[in-house]
């Protein structure tokens, strides 16, 4: 079996754009056309509305420095192209500034339906339609501020919160249940396992949150659903510190796979 390329940054040039292929428009364009077809009835409202707001189509792959701007007149937030993978302070710090940070390259065409890595299309469509959502970017902003001030010895925990919220959440609705997290909204799979009954879905609570492990290479087994980005906002207030040193004492829950 042939080694797998690794994927490397796309730079910017001279004027802050980032140029694509035609087969990566091609990518982006069948990605986007057939997830948003089945994110219907499986996602918040506010996020087809965040996709309407950002201009987001098919048609062509977004430029960060467009959404950056387009997202500071809406919620005074932003997004910053970087590397895939990011140190964790550097991560915290540019959430503490409301802004999300975006890997720049796209997925090959071999990997069309997973990759490991964050690509642009996880990155721009999961993540930043709900960045037009101003109660949400209060989050973003204070999940970074917290997660500065708490310091490295809990970051992992922190990881946790935002994996059960930003990448993996679930938000009630007046349908039902929907998908928020950007990893879920990126995912067809996972959409569909989030949505049709085989995971377990929770009221989301702090304590259950932090001890809650996960894994990153399986479908989520456990999702976490809030009543309202408000109340996710308003979460941030919680004594992280003692929080998270009752779950280190405490210990891991069970894992649920």
């Amino acid at each position: 079996m042939p080694e797998k390329r690794p994927y490397s940054s796309n730079m910017p040039d001279q004027n802050g754009r980032y140029h694509y292929t035609d087969e990566e428009i091609a990518v982006w364009g069948e990605l986007f056309e057939r997830q948003i077809e089945f994110l219907k009835n499986r996602i918040t409202p506010a996020y087809f509305q965040g996709i309407e707001k950002l201009g987001l189509t098919k048609h062509r792959v977004p430029q960060v420095a467009d959404i950056d701007a387009q997202l500071s007149q809406l919620t005074g937030a932003g997004v910053e192209g970087v590397p895939a993978i990011i140190p964790p302070t550097r991560f915290f710090t540019l959430l503490s500034q409301r802004k999300f940070p975006i890997a720049t390259f796209l997925r090959r065409r071999e990997d069309i339906d997973y990759i490991e890595e964050p690509d642009l299309f996880h990155e721009v469509f999961g993540h930043c339609p709900l960045l037009t959502d101003a109660a949400y970017c209060d989050f973003i902003e204070g999940f970074g501020k917290r997660a500065l001030s708490l310091g490295k010895d809990y970051s992992w925990h922190m990881f946790r919160l935002f994996w059960f919220t930003v990448e993996f959440g679930m938000i009630d609705t007046p349908d039902g249940p929907r998908a928020y997290g950007a990893g879920i909204a990126s995912s067809p799979s996972e959409a569909d396992h989030a949505t049709n009954g085989a995971a377990t879905l929770r009221p989301f609570d702090m304590k259950e949150v932090l001890r809650t492990p996960y894994r990153i290479d399986i479908l989520q087994p456990v999702y976490f659903v809030i009543d309202s980005f408000h109340e996710l906002a308003m979460s941030l207030e919680a004594d992280f510190e003692t929080l998270i040193n009752d779950a280190k004492t405490k210990g891991d829950l069970p894992s649920a796979t």
